[in-house]
């Protein structure tokens, strides 16, 4: 019998195929759209889930209370509590610590070659007995042993070392050289430690001045992960860690928590996370995403079969009248659905493979089509499952549901409300097209207004690099002021350098954190007020380079006179609620008293996300050891020609590496990018698929309606006239999805824009323009069959009659 009924169904799809394609086509490009969000939602909510033992897991979590209205909260801890756990905590059965290398890259010295490594990390000799890397050769127990080693990843070594053995091969690091002691597989797309080189914490603690520093119980610079027996009593842990902090840092404003490992992706309270983090309300955005594409997709099968309900009343009834049951009827349109479903899914995979490797660079996962895949296969079984249902039990109900004597007494097949229910569908698709071509536009706007709203400081031709505490070691504060001196010089005598400052951080653009405490200070601060300030140590040439403009008050004077004064931007002027007039206050900046010499007008340092916060201002110090540069226009090349130039001149053999500030700037909103370009795919994915479904259905109307325009035609109808007579219903029907999708997609893109700070506000235009948009698009898919109707030979469609 099921045979039969594929057969059946075959015959019906070859018979109607240009029907039969347009259906495969919708829902091949709707299926492949949604298994491509489908993937990427399954990595995300497995994220850390395939390590063994992983539910007896925690990452120490720190909330450290800087006064009542401020809490911090980190995820790194002092190295110190890992071995004080280990030891004084009967229910912690392992310690493992890890240190991201986030900040700059690592230097790779290969055979007199530099290379930058981003993507690298320092853990001590617990973290692959706790976290078990898929070793292919060599292992951990020599890299545990000789503290100058080095595990790479695959591709690291295909990278680093072509396709010879990587095995024992030397890799110098700044003064040491390395050695490759094993090789592992690739970390998975859903792992949060997908590093690709690994360096043990004891190298970094051979600088001993390295290892005192991080020894201290006050610094917090590793990622901590307790291993707990299991049944471990989570909350008297946490006390117990709280109260070792508590006596080792001699202070009690720091809360602890354990954080299981498998919810340390979707971590949303952190200052600064060191490792990858994702959005638990993007990943329900995109499943529910996918579920609508995959919906639009399978409404072109229901309303084309339905559509065509009445061409197929004659067969049902015939197959009724010879004993066929109603069972069987629903049975053979079931596996007509799932005939076109499978056809649709192969084409499905086919697309997957192609894109898939574009999807996974833009993703930046590492995501593969492999038979062995399981959860891929079930992704797609799950998926092909709720097109076959979508897709077939409507039209199997009502195509099986055809009264014999009805058709053969000529009654319509088709009721009112079936007709109502395939515009109403229409409608559906495009209410979800409209709302992403609102999405579309609003998140374009806003990045937008970002790239050309003034950040309060100059972005453009600023050139910056700095110079690593290990090169500078060996001078003295006298000697080191000199040097640096020396090479602003050097900058300032080339023709496409207009401006250089010297300066603590590489960038305008800072995302490093901030500082607190009870040595900053000023007249009417209460004692319990000590909010987060961000630090900025600059040459008194920096506004040269980056034009900060000053509300009042002045910048720095040349000489000494300034060195303990501050300027502050406008916001801490005010959260400071410092006495007026702002200039001429005492102001302790970091136990060093001055005066506020002058207020800068606020600058967005940070994203645009995040409302704008204290900034002080403050003298270069001998400490200072980054450069940022004013280009001259267009001669970037040269700049950096120069500079590299200069930095072999005073410290040959060293790796040189430099960075724009606009770059730094684009970074801040790369992820807002990645959302405006896939809404941007799946917008035009929505809308090829919704135009799929006029295009089969304006094709059936004009068949339908074959004679009746032959008709027109002859009594003196226009070809326009046939075209709008066509076009008419369906161009309604979009206007009322663009009814429906308006305050929906206000609703919604307002809530997005709440995760900014600076946003722009929704425009009335940009509704009237989804719907001309959406309005053009119908009338373009309509009038190809309408046009194609309307000079057809009248004489065609008559003679029958």
């Amino acid at each position: 019998m099921l045979k039969n009924h594929f057969k059946t169904a075959w015959r019906n799809f070859w018979k109607h195929r240009v029907t039969g394609f347009i259906n495969i086509a919708g829902l091949s490009v709707g299926m492949a759209a949604a298994v491509l969000i489908f993937i990427w939602v399954q990595n995300e909510l497995s994220f850390d889930t395939a390590t063994p033992g992983g539910e007896n897991i925690f990452r120490i979590k720190n909330y450290l209370s800087l006064d009542k209205n401020t809490t911090w909260v980190w995820d790194n801890s002092p190295y110190n509590i890992g071995e004080a756990a280990e030891k004084q905590l009967p229910e912690v059965e392992a310690v493992a610590r890890i240190k991201p290398i986030n900040y700059a890259p690592v230097y790779f010295n290969i055979n007199g070659e530099f290379f930058p490594e981003e993507n690298a990390a320092y853990v001590d000799s617990g973290w692959f007995n706790m976290f078990k890397g898929d070793f292919v050769s060599g292992n951990s127990t020599a890299f545990n042993q000789h503290p100058f080693s080095i595990i790479l990843s695959e591709s690291k070594a295909k990278k680093y070392f072509a396709n010879q053995d990587a095995i024992g091969k030397t890799i110098r690091i700044d003064s040491n050289n390395y050695q490759v002691q094993a090789i592992i597989k690739d970390a998975p797309a859903n792992s949060s430690f997908r590093f690709g080189v690994y360096i043990p914490v004891a190298a970094r603690h051979a600088d001993l001045k390295q290892r005192e520093n991080e020894m201290q119980w006050g610094n917090f610079y590793y990622l901590t992960f307790l291993k707990l027996h299991p049944g471990a009593n989570q909350k008297k842990v946490t006390n117990k860690i709280k109260l070792i902090l508590e006596e080792n840092r001699k202070a009690k404003n720091l809360e602890i928590g354990l954080t299981p490992l498998a919810a340390l992706h979707f971590e949303s309270d952190l200052q600064n996370g060191s490792l990858i983090h994702g959005d638990k309300k993007v990943v329900f955005i995109f499943i529910v995403l996918g579920a609508l594409l995959l919906l639009i997709a399978c409404i072109n099968y229901v309303n084309l079969t339905t559509a065509r309900a009445s061409l197929r009343a004659k067969e049902v009834s015939i197959k009724k009248i010879v004993g066929a049951g109603r069972k069987q009827l629903f049975a053979q349109f079931v596996a007509e659905s799932a005939l076109i479903s499978l056809m649709a899914l192969v084409l499905t995979v086919i697309i997957i493979a192609a894109c898939l490797p574009a999807f996974s660079s833009f993703t930046e996962r590492n995501f593969t089509l492999s038979v062995s895949s399981g959860y891929l296969w079930a992704i797609l079984l799950l998926t092909l499952l709720a097109t076959i249902v979508l897709n077939s039990i409507y039209p199997a109900m009502l195509l099986s549901s055809f009264k014999p004597l009805n058709i053969f007494r000529g009654s319509s097949v088709l009721r009112l409300k079936d007709t109502s229910l395939r515009k109403g569908l229409v409608v559906l698709q495009f209410t979800f097209s409209i709302f992403l071509i609102v999405g579309v536009i609003t998140i374009y706007r806003q990045l937008a207004f970002i790239r050309t709203n003034n950040p309060g400081y100059n972005r453009e031709q600023v050139m910056s690099f700095g110079i690593s505490y290990k090169l500078l070691k060996k001078y003295d504060d006298a000697k080191r002021a000199a040097v640096m001196a020396t090479i602003k010089q050097s900058l300032l005598s080339q023709p496409a350098i207009e401006a250089a400052s010297l300066t603590s951080l590489q960038s305008i653009v800072n995302e490093e954190g901030q500082s607190s405490g009870s040595s900053n200070d000023w007249d009417g601060r209460p004692a319990d007020f000590v909010p987060p300030i961000s630090f900025f140590s600059v040459d008194r040439d920096y506004t040269k380079v980056v034009n900060l403009k000053i509300a009042m008050g002045r910048w720095f004077l040349p000489g000494n006179d300034d060195k303990r004064n501050v300027l502050l931007n406008e916001t801490a002027a005010k959260e400071f609620n410092l006495h007026k007039p702002y200039v001429g206050q005492r102001f302790t900046a970091g136990g060093d008293t001055g005066q506020v010499i002058g207020i800068v007008k606020d600058f967005h340092f940070r994203s645009m996300h995040d409302k704008i916060s204290p900034v002080v201002i403050k003298t270069a110090d001998e400490y200072c050891s980054n450069f940022q540069l004013k280009v001259v226009a267009h001669k970037q090349a040269e700049a950096i020609k120069n500079v590299e130039k200069i930095w072999k001149a005073n410290f040959p053999g060293e790796p040189f590496a430099y960075r724009f500030v606009d770059q730094d700037f684009d970074k801040l909103y790369r992820d807002d990018a990645k959302s405006s370009g896939l809404m941007s795919v799946f917008a035009v994915v929505a809308v090829i698929i919704s135009c799929l479904g006029l295009f089969g259905l304006a094709a059936f109307t004009a068949e339908q309606r074959g004679k009746e325009i032959g008709i027109r035609k002859v009594l003196g109808a226009s070809v326009s006239g046939i075209v709008s007579l066509l076009s008419v219903d369906f161009i309604v029907l979009v206007i009322v999805a663009l009814l429906i999708a308006s305050p929906l997609a206000w609703w919604l893109m307002n809530i997005w824009l709440r995760n900014f700070a600076y946003r722009i506000d929704m425009q009335w235009w940009v509704f009237i323009l989804a719907g001309v948009i959406s309005v053009l698009i119908a009338f373009v898919t309509v009038s190809f069959q309408a046009i194609k109707a309307a000079i057809a030979n009248p004489v065609k469609s008559l003679r029958s009659e």
